[in-house]
């Protein structure tokens, strides 16, 4: 049977969103994958070397992961409100300004702008005094439609927090003690390579480099949580 067209029209809209609310809160994703991983790693690590029972363990990572990704959820949200609060008051006043060409074409001359072009700024300006304003309210249209929600943005970061928080635990879960430390050990790694080189990319950044300090920084954790569990049990 075939979906009727405003179901269809429905699904596509809703992807549409979904794929525009990944794409501006990747940033969100990527952050937390790396503190959801690296910080639950240290954690198990930690109790680990101080406990032989995996159950130990599993329960510490998991509150521990659930407590993480919730907290990295709220600052998430904290963080979009605050940024776009500040956007739309800036916004608000650059609108209450009058448009002066003079001073804007004084601007862009520091900034080495062609003074051809800034003769044409100038003579566009007075022949069409309400240009700047609707260049102005197009692009303000234009970035509160490409905008995501901080509801979104929380989101994202709480699944992307979660899931890779859980990759250093679940082997604790159906493993005994010693497979399911270095299998741990062994998921943590991948996913953190995967994190690595996908940083790499996105980031037009050296491969190698990014990759390593990826995981420099899970070792550090775990070296970190090892310590304190062998020392403080």
């Amino acid at each position: 049977m075939l979906l009727d067209q405003p179901h269809v029209t429905f699904m596509t809209s809703l992807s549409r969103r979904i794929a525009s609310s990944f794409k501006a809160s990747f940033g969100d994703i990527v952050f937390g994958m790396e503190d959801g991983t690296v910080s639950i790693f240290g954690l198990v690590f930690g109790v680990a070397a101080s406990t032989s029972d995996a159950r130990v363990v599993l329960v510490a990572g998991m509150t521990g992961a659930i407590a993480a990704a919730v907290s990295m959820m709220a600052g998430a949200y904290l963080d979009a409100e605050t940024a776009r609060d500040q956007a739309r008051a800036l916004g608000a006043s650059h609108d209450a300004k009058e448009f002066d060409a003079q001073a804007i074409a004084a601007e862009l001359r520091a900034k080495g702008i062609a003074p051809e072009a800034l003769d044409a700024l100038v003579v566009a300006a007075r022949a069409y005094p309400g240009l700047p304003g609707a260049l102005r309210a197009a692009y303000r249209a234009k970035a509160e439609d490409a905008d995501t929600s901080p509801l979104a943005h929380a989101l994202w970061m709480f699944a992307a927090d979660l899931l890779a928080a859980l990759v250093p635990v679940l082997p604790f879960a159906f493993l005994p003690m010693e497979t399911a430390r270095y299998v741990s050990l062994a998921a943590t790694a991948a996913v953190l390579i995967a994190l690595g080189i996908g940083r790499a990319k996105i980031g037009k950044r050296r491969l190698l480099p990014t990759t390593l300090q990826t995981l420099a920084i899970a070792a550090a954790a775990g070296l970190a949580g090892v310590l304190v569990g062998y020392y403080f049990a």
